[in-house]
């Protein structure tokens, strides 16, 4: 019986990890080489520009990773690579970008329509903890997730 919870949270951690990996750019070259932009550009993009320390560490690269936590008693995971960020919320499954817009921000869009989780800002994030208030008033907080430490030998998911 407690595993089903579990096995819930790293099925949705998996799709969203999935997605991230799956999300990318038409261009073909666009996917092989990295963004080289100016280097005020790339520190602007990455928060560390900044001449202020930012709010708690709330930078866009300290965001790489996945995240996850509970929300309305359901899982909630976020994954971020590269400036992508994938969202699965209970049934919702979100995709979109990390943006600078003086504060970090998620800018996403949900496949299924779902606006509750579609623009959030990085309230703070000290590296173990993340918190994401949304525009709709929701507020995330989510714990960083070392996928190494994820169970081995579980049974796959079945096909649709």
């Amino acid at each position: 019986m407690d595993r089903f919870p579990r096995s819930v949270a790293l099925a949705a951690g998996l799709v969203v990890v999935f997605a991230v990996n799956a999300c990318g750019s038409d261009d073909p070259a666009g996917d092989k080489a990295p963004d080289t932009g100016s280097s005020s550009e790339q520190a602007a993009s990455s928060g560390t520009g900044s001449e202020e320390g930012g709010s708690g560490g709330a930078d866009a690269a300290a965001l790489e990773g996945t995240w996850t936590g509970t929300a309305d008693g359901g899982p909630v995971t976020l994954s971020v690579a590269s400036g992508k960020a994938a969202l699965s919320a209970g049934r919702h499954v979100c995709q979109g970008e990390v943006k600078d817009m003086g504060e970090v921000m998620l800018a996403l869009k949900c496949l299924d329509g779902n606006t509750g989780r579609t623009m959030g800002s990085v309230e703070s994030n000290d590296g173990k903890k993340l918190v994401i208030s949304w525009d709709t008033g929701a507020e995330d907080t989510l714990s960083r997730t070392d996928l190494s430490a994820l169970p081995t030998g579980l049974p796959e998911i079945p096909a649709p």
